[in-house]
Formats: C-alpha cells, structure tokens, sequence
C-alpha cells in the first residue's frame, strides 16, 4: 500500500546550523604600554587560526594595530575617522591583512579630532554602536564572527563608544605595581558604561601581559590580580617575550613572525580559552 503522508521537512542548511552569532569584544586599558594593542593583534590572528572570521576595528588615533598589521598608511584611503564622523560605510574602510580570516578597518591621526567634533552630538556614544548594526547583514562583512576594538589608552569619548557598542570588555593587565590601581578605575567606568549606556556589556576576561616569572613583582601581581578578580582573570599568562616586541616593526603579527616562540604560543592558548568562555565549544574533559 503506497503511503500517502507528508514528506519529512528538509533538515536545514549546514551554513544555517553553524552559523555563529557576531560577538563584538573591546579591548581596554586607560594605561599605555600594558599591551593592549600587541593583544589585538595576536588574539586577532589566533581566533582567525582556529577557524574565526574577524575583523579589528582601530580606534587609537596613533593607529598601531593596523601598522602592526602591515596596513602602510598610504593604504588607509577610509579609516576608522570617516566612519564614526558618518562620511563612509565600515565595509568602506575593511582591508584584508596577510592573515587570512583576518580583516582590519584602519586608523589614522584624524580620530584625535573626532571627539571635539562630536561632542554636542546627541548620539555621540552610539556612533560605533551605530555602525556596527550592519556587520552581520552586509555582504562585505556578513561572515564576520568577531569584532576586536582596540582602544585608544584613556576613558575617552572613543572608548565609551567601544564599551558601548561591545557584548564585553577584554582588559590586558601588565604584571606592574600600579596594576590593580588602572584596573579599578576601568571596572567603575565599565560599571558606568552598563549603568547608563549598555546593559549587556560584560567582563570576558582579564589577561595579565608581559609577565615574567624570576621577577618577584610579577608573581606577587599575579597573586593580588587573582585575588581581587578570582575566575575573571585567564589562566593564559602572556609572557615578556622579545619576539612578540620585534614583530611590529615587521609589520606582521608575532604569530607570522615566529609561531613557536613563547609569546605566540600564549596567544593560541588565549584565544582556546577565550572561545571557552564564549561557549563556543565545550569545556576540556
């Protein structure tokens, strides 16, 4: 008897199945030198090892990030300043690097003028969050998984607008003795941040950089930095390593410069870690 019922509805897509929401994270610190934008950089390049498509947004006007990336200034014909002033689309200012997966939206010095000309603006700490609503939908950027904002090193209009448009906040953490100092200040101005401008905002993680074990100050940060902050510190400690401070000025990140050195090899861990807690793949065994 031939049977007459309805066929099974089709499974859908693979591409429908995997598809991963976007997850826009900031990285920030209002101290110079703690290796915030070193953090972008690398963490940017390790999430594209693993399979992630991300994009990193410059928002530090001295533009870093994107040298680091080996994007020449001659090459930044749109930058992250035509963007947030409203002149250009972001998919405008997206260049490819020389990693794959891995795209960046450049900075020049134009940016340090943006605040003043901002200011009386009333959307002035929405401006990147406005921008970045059409990540997901436009064809340029459409397959992005990751946004990674490297901040400019201070609470600054261009930081409130990272904070505000980001799911959560990365803080890099130099092993120094003012360490736990910066890192409270950031904590009440994120608490801010979700408070008045973006009730979703979160701490991923805190990464403590530049570590050095013989040093007796280090281990003795490391120690007050996961007391005070307990789980929300990574385990991943990113080591003072020479490699990672030569690989700037290769323009390349220190995991095209040299993958087996020390610091490269902390990144990879970094960024398996930062997945985890993203609960993107499950938990070791």
């Amino acid at each position: 008897m031939t049977s007459h019922a309805p066929p099974p509805p089709a499974e859908p897509a693979p591409s429908a199945v995997t598809k991963r929401p976007l997850r826009i994270l900031a990285l920030a610190n209002q101290k110079g030198g703690v290796g915030k934008t070193t953090t972008a950089i690398n963490l940017g390049t390790a999430l594209a090892a693993i399979g992630e498509q991300v994009l990193v947004i410059d928002l530090d006007p001295q533009g870093n990030a994107s040298t680091g990336l080996g994007i020449d200034r001659r090459q930044r014909n749109v930058s992250t300043y035509e963007v947030m002033a409203g002149e250009a689309r972001l998919a405008q200012a997206v260049v490819p690097t020389a990693v794959p997966r891995l795209s960046i939206a450049p900075s020049t010095m134009d940016l340090l003028g943006l605040e003043l000309e901002m200011a009386s603006s009333p959307d002035r700490a929405h401006r990147l969050r406005n921008v970045l609503k059409d990540v997901a939908t436009a064809p340029e950027t459409a397959g992005i998984t990751y946004v990674l904002i490297d901040c400019p090193p201070s609470l600054n209009l261009l930081t409130i607008n990272a904070l505000a448009a980001s799911d959560a906040v990365l803080v890099p953490l130099q092993c120094e003795f003012f360490a736990l100092e910066g890192l409270s200040q950031l904590l009440r101005t994120v608490e801010q941040v979700r408070s008045a401008l973006n009730p979703r905002l979160t701490i991923q993680g805190i990464v403590l950089t530049m570590f050095d074990p013989r040093n007796n100050l280090s281990n003795q940060v490391v120690a007050d930095v996961r007391s005070f902050m307990g789980e929300k510190v990574y385990e991943t400690m990113i080591p003072r390593n020479v490699r990672i401070s030569e690989a700037p000025s290769h323009g390349k990140p220190a995991l095209l410069y040299d993958l087996k050195c020390a610091g490269s090899q902390a990144y990879l861990r970094l960024a398996s870690e930062v997945i985890r807690r993203e609960g993107r793949v499950p938990e070791a065994a």
